[in-house]
């Protein structure tokens, strides 16, 4: 279990007394491989080197008890033994503070070091077990980490399939026009990557960007697909659709922060918005997102009554409304991210696709490669 057992066997003698030294390391060199330096700086240049088991470290060394921390650092799981003559049980308390294993006091007995020796290779032994002990369980908290988040991911691609038909349902009902949920998804997620959102706040973008329009389900036809302009009390209605999205979405956990990003999306920064009127930043940062790039998709699609507006024209409604409908913040890192990246995302929701895409990757993938055109596919 250990890089070498050899390591076992290896003891460096620090002592700046080259005839006490010699004495050591002859008597120590029948049973061990007993390596010399004569200051504490050759024995950090040799314990990075070589892993000791002992470190045996004369007292009369220059600064010996105060180095003691430095050698443990560099040689965390071996035993420093420290030797010395005429030192007072103070010192002795001090070494042991520092981290030393063991303070042999009075004249050196070679009885008394051979012991030290045996034990602190025991303990070098136990902490080299210890250790190894920990990088398996390391390892496999790692491995069962990434079973349960790849199990996780799995029932999070099963539950946007399932989320992704459901939506592509209810858009039968109303006039969206084609490619109308993919582009606000991956148009929030690509204004929320620029806000440097983290992993979970952009999911919540994500699922709730998909999902914005789902309290739709509680507003009648007569009133959804009425090609007229609707009275104050039909409007009443279509307005409470953010409030039924948010109840149907309320007890779903995994969908807590989208419900809130759908509750709020017609929110505006100046309070005037509804079904709340909340304003700034009591509107949740996913609503505020959402609701910039639902106003530019909206401007920049063709409908069966207009044409959509220029990319330009359109950005220049949304810097009209800073400060009043929309957050300024939010609309600064839209004027920030390229035309070329809205223009990729758009032509990548008009095309047909067989599979079903992750959203998160395809912008992700935009975000971080240079090369934009690989993506449109």
């Amino acid at each position: 279990m250990f890089d070498s057992f050899d390591s076992l066997k290896n003891i460096l003698l620090i002592d700046e007394n080259r005839l006490t030294s010699s004495n050591v390391s002859r008597l120590m060199g029948t049973a061990y491989r007993c390596d010399v330096v004569e200051s504490i700086a050759g024995a950090l240049v040799r314990l990075r080197q070589t892993d000791y088991s002992v470190v045996l470290c004369s007292a009369s060394v220059p600064d010996a008890i105060d180095e003691i921390p430095v050698l443990r650092a560099h040689a965390p799981q071996s035993a420093v033994v420290l030797m010395g003559d005429g030192h007072t049980a103070d010192e002795a308390v001090a070494a042991f503070r520092a981290g030393v294993f063991e303070f042999l006091l009075g004249p050196l007995e070679f009885a008394a070091l051979e012991s030290a020796v045996k034990r602190g290779i025991e303990h070098y032994e136990t902490a080299c077990l210890k250790n190894q002990y920990q990088i398996h369980l390391e390892q496999l908290a790692s491995e069962r980490a990434a079973e349960i988040d790849k199990a996780l991911n799995e029932v999070e691609n099963s539950y946007r399939i399932t989320l992704k038909a459901l939506v592509q349902a209810l858009e039968t009902r109303d006039f969206e026009t084609h490619g109308h949920s993919e582009r606000v998804v991956t148009f929030s997620l690509r204004l929320g990557y620029e806000l440097g959102l983290d992993k979970q706040a952009l999911r919540d973008l994500e699922l709730g960007a998909l999902l914005h329009d789902i309290g739709k389900i509680g507003v009648p036809d007569s009133i959804l697909r009425k090609p007229a302009k609707l009275n104050d009390d039909e409007w009443a209605k279509m307005k409470l659709h953010p409030v039924h999205g948010q109840k149907i979405l309320r007890n779903i956990s995994f969908l807590e922060g989208a419900a809130q990003v759908v509750g709020q999306h017609h929110e505006r920064w100046d309070g005037a918005g509804y079904p709340y009127g909340i304003r700034g930043e009591e509107i949740d940062i996913g609503a505020r997102i959402f609701a910039v790039v639902d106003a530019f998709d909206a401007m920049v699609s063709d409908r069966v009554y207009r044409k959509g507006r220029p990319y330009e024209l359109a950005l220049e409604e949304l810097e009209r409304c800073s400060g009043t409908q929309f957050d300024p913040l939010v609309v600064e890192a839209f004027k920030s991210i390229p035309r070329e990246d809205w223009e990729l995302l758009r032509a990548r929701s008009l095309n047909d696709k067989n599979e079903v895409h992750s959203f998160q990757s395809v912008v992700a993938d935009l975000v971080f490669t240079a090369d934009h055109h690989e993506f449109v596919h």
